[in-house]
């Protein structure tokens, strides 16, 4: 059979996603504080983009951003537009992590004629008022700084200083010393046992047990500063490998005491904290913003709405874009002003397309989840990303998309919008299914019921309470969902009380 070269025509059906619905996708999973970020950026590489300021044009974004910015769940559903089509994604266009799972502030102040609006500047321009200024001068101390200030009136040699200093920066985020003494020495050029003694000044500074250089000897620091360290305790501390596997018999033997004084020596080491720096390494709190807020109407309804503050407030100047239009001359430049403006568009568009798809798949879930609004967490019902998919007649992709990253508060608190979404435990006899969530959160009150032996529950016992509450479970998935809730079995609880009692 001879080899040949001919030209065929043929038909056939493909999507092409294009930059533009790229990016709108893409603007879809993001946070509010990578959106933030990414809009910064557009700012900076488009001339053609500005943000919006002043309460008029805000109450203007606002109304341009969805065309219902509240709902009353009572209503009938949202209807779709050909925009969110648009942004619909293609089934195969998702994760595998999608298919198994169901604060944008203004930069800078508006300058005009070289004078500075301090109008918007919020409570932080206020030197008189609440103490705001004095409380954004405030800063925690680190733990070097801390230890820096007690060295300063330690009263120590100028020598001994010097080594202090060493030491205090080899301390890590925990309270412990990184760093090798003898290594130390040499690099100071000083005696061993001199670096030793700045050592042993300096682990009678505050917090009790910092600057050890081992879990042991960080709590030999701590009960020596309330007077406790005898030789039970110096041995119960050398064989600490005995009290992590709880073997209480072989530990009463080392240590010559009885019972009762070995829970209460255990009972003082657990009172004892291993990591005596970890208060001072603390990142400052980062504050969660939601996305979108859900509150009770008087007439028994919810009511959802957009977080403004999140969604960054952006428009395209058109009177700019006018005038560099006019002033453009060569290819390039009106290459690159075109460009500018067409990107300038869809990014309004889609940021207002990315508001109204959060609103529409939060509004849903709201919809589906009413119980667990108004009666919490017991009430949370079975929810998949196909569900909410097909009541708002998008793609399973968008919603998990959408669901991303967002925050809804509650009257019950802020949850990620991923967590109303739960696989379905089956009924007994047939009837409504549970969420995982509320199984989860039975086998948890159960055990916090526990007070004493004969009230802790076996894996099979728990089945057993379940089924006779209409949830059918298997053992297995007891014991899955209780060492995913980091409880122990039911024999260590046993021991738990036993030792505590």
């Amino acid at each position: 059979m001879a080899l040949g070269h001919r030209l065929e025509l043929r038909q056939g059906q493909g999507l092409v996603i294009t930059p533009q619905l790229q990016q709108a996708i893409k603007l879809l999973q993001l946070s509010n504080l990578e959106l933030d970020a990414f809009v910064e950026a557009e700012l900076e590489r488009n001339p053609l983009l500005q943000r919006e300021d002043g309460p008029a044009e805000t109450e203007r974004a606002v109304e341009e951003i969805a065309e219902r910015p509240t709902e009353n769940l009572g209503l009938d559903s949202v209807s779709d537009s050909a925009a969110s089509q648009q942004m619909d994604a293609a089934p195969d266009d998702v994760s595998p992590g999608e298919r198994a799972t169901g604060d944008g502030t203004d930069s800078g102040a508006e300058q005009a004629g070289g004078q500075i609006d301090w109008s918007r500047t919020g409570g932080g321009g206020n030197f008189e008022g609440d103490g705001h200024y004095e409380e954004a001068l405030a800063r925690a101390p680190t733990l070097v700084e801390h230890l820096t200030e007690q060295l300063a009136v330690a009263g120590l040699s100028p020598a001994q200083n010097v080594v202090a200093g060493v030491l205090i920066d080899a301390v890590d985020d925990t309270g412990y010393l990184r760093a090798d003494l003898l290594e130390v020495a040499q690099r100071l050029g000083c005696d061993l046992a001199f670096v030793e003694g700045v050592l042993k000044v300096l682990q009678g500074f505050e917090p009790a047990g910092v600057m050890a250089r081992d879990v042991r000897e960080c709590l030999a620091l701590q009960l020596k500063d309330v007077n406790r360290y005898d030789p039970c305790m110096a041995a119960l501390l050398d064989n600490l490998d005995l009290l992590a596997r709880r073997d209480m018999n072989a530990l009463r033997r080392v240590c010559g005491v009885d019972d009762e004084d070995l829970r209460e020596m255990v009972a003082e080491i657990r009172a004892l904290t291993p990591r005596p720096g970890a208060a001072f390494h603390s990142d400052p709190p980062q504050t969660l913003v939601p996305d979108v807020h859900v509150r009770e109407t008087p007439g028994g309804l919810w009511h959802v709405e957009l977080n403004t503050d999140t969604l960054p407030k952006v428009l395209v100047d058109q009177r700019y874009h006018a005038r560099v239009s006019k002033g453009a001359r060569t290819e390039q430049e009106k290459t690159f002003v075109a460009d500018s403006f067409a990107t300038a568009n869809w990014l309004v568009k889609s940021l207002d397309q990315r508001a109204k798809t959060i609103l529409k798949v939060s509004s849903e879930i709201v919809r589906q989840q009413d119980g667990f609004l108004a009666y919490g967490v017991e009430h949370l019902r079975p929810l998949n990303l196909k569900t909410v998919a097909d009541a708002i007649g998008m793609h399973e992709s968008t919603v998990s998309r959408v669901t991303s990253n967002k925050y809804i508060a509650t009257p019950r608190g802020v949850f990620e919008l991923k967590y109303f979404f739960t696989s379905a435990i089956q009924a007994t006899e047939g009837g409504e299914a549970h969420s995982a969530a509320s199984v989860r959160h039975k086998i948890k009150g159960l055990v916090e019921a526990e007070r004493t032996e004969a009230d802790v529950h076996s894996d099979d016992r728990i089945v057993e309470i379940l089924k006779e509450s209409g949830v059918d479970i298997a053992r297995r998935t007891v014991a899955k969902y209780r060492e995913a809730l980091r409880i122990p079995s039911s024999v260590e609880r046993r021991r738990l009380i036993k030792e505590t009692a």
